[in-house]
């Protein structure tokens, strides 16, 4: 992934209020790790079953670090009153046939969902993808994850597949996996 446009930086940190609370949006850093591993492991269980890398053990917090470092991710966090409420993250690989995609991941604490915090995060990540000039950006849920299907479809995500039995959580049980997708130019290579 390029470096991060100086007008992407410019944005954070900075102030939003949430109902009567005011959050601070800020990118990740290095010097989060110990308050991210903090925030994984205060997640119920179910949250934890779909992640790509195990966020409750350092080593999965150094590698989402070393992608950031690396240009693959950018995350923002939101902290209430000095405590990560939550995150949305933009995965991105340049080398690869996909280069042109962006997939988003979001998490929020319990004690904060329901609050429009969800939204929040997804918009500013949405903008980040905007501003690296990505052409298309994902997010994957499972179906029973109303309110994450929600939050996308509000932003204007479609669903583009149901993949069966696509993933497998921690109790080997295979769930079906929903992809949603946003054309960020509005083009594809579809001929009607």
């Amino acid at each position: 992934m390029q470096k991060l446009k100086p007008k992407i930086e410019a944005n954070y940190p900075r102030s939003v209020k949430l109902d009567s609370d005011t959050l601070t949006l800020r990118l990740m850093t290095a010097d989060d790790s110990e308050r991210m591993l903090q925030f994984a492991r205060d997640l119920p269980p179910e949250d934890l079953l779909f992640l790509r890398m195990d966020v409750t053990k350092p080593e999965g917090i150094q590698q989402w670090v070393n992608n950031i470092k690396g240009g693959q991710t950018v995350s923002v966090l939101a902290d209430i009153n000095g405590e990560i409420a939550g995150y949305a993250s933009l995965h991105h690989n340049e080398v690869s046939w996909q280069r042109h995609l962006g997939e988003i991941r979001l998490q929020v604490s319990q004690r904060h969902r329901s609050r429009g915090l969800g939204r929040i995060l997804a918009s500013e990540v949405f903008q980040v993808a905007r501003e690296l000039g990505l052409r298309k950006v994902v997010a994957q849920m499972t179906p029973d994850q109303k309110g994450a299907t929600a939050t996308f479809e509000r932003l204007g995500f479609q669903p583009e597949a149901l993949l069966q039995d696509f993933v497998i959580d921690r109790g080997q049980r295979t769930r079906d996996l929903v992809v949603m997708s946003y054309d960020m130019t509005g083009l594809t290579d579809r001929v009607d």
